[in-house]
């Protein structure tokens, strides 16, 4: 029987606070000690990634009670009903099945009459079919010509995740061949986002793709009236340029003003859509559906870890589990994600929608106020940029920030050059294996300023190359220690009606049904 209680009355969270404040990093990653702790406190993930934690403030007590606190909270339980069909978004009474878009890991989920993975897997077939077709050319502009950029209109899930995964394979593909297409994408409302897009396009060879669940997303409707008077002003027709990602329910289903369109559902959350149709459509029609079908290989494969019930073997339960050690025991208030990999551009952008909307709340599944602090602030950018940027503050900054680092023996692109005795990929790696210990072990020094109080815990995810199957992987590790989360704090991580408050006065400004201080704000800028 599965129980969904608060943290706070949880056995094995009270032992977990009666401890003390984790481990000295410097002490316990000193000598052959510590070099035998980097090799032993890891454990293997999917697609040859690893989750090391050896720079975690933690110890076998804390990972005992770490275990403890999983088995009460019946964590691996709740991920099972999540796949096999339960309600778990109690704000909206819906199913969550973003797992059931890249492999079944469960019983059939009928819902809506329908199975919904045979559903799921019908939409990438299709989208595999047309995309195929545009490559050979069968589906073409009105002269008969090749497209050659496909253009992702949306906001929020349907351009954060689809756009750092296209950026994260982008050189990839290049290096094998892959490309077919180039990608843009158009999020922003501010009509300077899509005019820098258009005047980089030849928009006689472009395909769009409108992403909206709902086909009610104001920013969305509103850049594709823009796309659309910018065809028209071309001579060229809208609805032949065009395709949808939506609902079958939505008004852009089934319409005419679309070459095609391919279907999600309300089962999908907009921030864990990359491996539907969102993410699938895209990705496809730049790199081929070979390519996104390894990267959903990935991600299936890094949910079936995610179902082991021993935490040792489980890299998301516990990169779950010693998160919120930080957050709520050690008292730490954000987390840094720092990809020593440019190709991950974007992705801390992703994860910082994934996590802050998914675990930004302040009460309970039953919509009750809770007594302890829950989602951490999310931000990072990828190494070394960072290290020229905010490092400074994580260093040597009052408030001790828990790091996420990503790194990766090889580049993607095999082009590097021998500069003053090593690579450039072996100067990256060597910046980041050196600022773990930096931050774990600091340094003393009889200048203050120049002291480093160390202690600063991080964890490291690693492996060979970024591939789409270690791509898909990390996406799905990340999704799934931010569930992991919202399970422990007893949160509905599905729902986000804190995003809803601001679209509802914004349309009343639209429409001048505003007085006091709002009205005034609207005046500040001609509104």
């Amino acid at each position: 029987m599965i129980s969904w209680n608060n943290l706070s009355t949880l056995d094995s969270y009270k032992k977990l606070q009666s401890l003390s404040g984790g481990v000295t990093l410097s002490d316990v990653l000193s000598g052959a000690a510590g070099a035998n702790r980097v090799k032993s406190f890891q454990v293997p993930m999917a697609s040859g990634l690893t989750y090391n934690y050896a720079a975690k403030q933690v110890n076998e007590q804390v990972l005992d009670v770490l275990k403890k606190l999983s088995e009460e909270a019946q964590l691996v339980e709740k991920f099972a009903e999540t796949y096999n069909g339960a309600v778990i978004n109690t704000g909206e009474k819906r199913l969550v099945l973003h797992h059931l878009t890249r492999g079944q890991l469960g019983k059939d989920v009928i819902a809506d009459n329908v199975n919904k993975r045979d559903f799921y897997v019908s939409q990438q077939k299709a989208i595999a079919d047309f995309a195929e077709k545009v490559h050979s050319g069968k589906i073409a502009n009105a002269k008969g010509e090749k497209f050659t950029t496909v253009v992702q209109i949306g906001i929020g899930g349907s351009d954060l995740g689809p756009r750092a995964m296209y950026l994260a394979l982008k050189e990839w593909a290049r290096a094998q061949n892959l490309c077919k297409m180039n990608a843009e994408f158009i999020s922003n409302v501010d009509p300077d986002d899509a005019t820098a897009v258009l005047k980089n396009v030849d928009l006689p060879h472009a395909l769009f793709i409108l992403v909206s669940k709902s086909g009610t997303t104001l920013e969305t409707l509103t850049n594709e009236a823009f796309v659309k008077d910018a065809l028209k002003k071309a001579g060229l027709e809208p609805s032949k340029h065009m395709i949808a990602v939506t609902s079958e329910t939505s008004p852009l289903a089934h319409n005419p003003d679309y070459l095609a369109a391919f279907y999600m559902d309300d089962y999908i959350g907009g921030r864990y859509s990359s491996t539907s149709a969102v993410g699938g459509a895209v990705l496809s029609l730049a790199f081929g559906a070979d390519v996104f079908a390894r990267f959903l290989n990935g991600a299936a494969a890094a949910d079936k870890t995610a179902a082991e019930k021993d935490v040792l073997k489980n890299p998301a339960l516990l990169d779950a589990l010693i998160g919120v050690y930080e957050r709520n025991v050690l008292g730490y208030p954000a987390t840094a994600v720092l990809p020593y990999s440019q190709a991950l551009s974007r992705f801390p952008a992703h994860l910082q929608q994934l996590d802050m909307e998914s675990n930004g709340k302040s009460v309970n599944r039953a919509g009750e106020a809770i007594d302890y602090v829950t989602g951490p602030v999310i931000f990072g950018e990828p190494g070394t940029n960072g290290q020229h940027s905010f490092y400074q503050l994580l260093h040597q900054g009052t408030d001790i920030v828990p790091l996420q680092f990503i790194g990766f023996s090889e580049n993607q692109t095999g082009n590097d050059v021998v500069i003053e005795g090593s690579t450039s990929q072996k100067k990256l790696c060597a910046n980041v294996t050196a600022q773990i210990m930096a931050f774990a072990c600091g340094k003393t020094d009889a200048n203050p300023n120049k002291a480093f109080a160390g202690n600063r815990p991080s964890s490291i995810i690693y492996g060979k190359q970024l591939t789409p199957e270690a791509l898909g992987t990390l996406l799905a590790h990340f999704e799934n220690k931010v569930m992991f989360q919202g399970f422990i704090w007893n949160l509905n991580s599905f729902d986000q009606e804190g995003v809803q408050l601001g679209k509802t006065l914004a349309k009343k400004v639209l429409a001048h049904d505003t007085d006091g201080a709002l009205k005034a704000y609207a005046e500040l800028l001609n509104i």
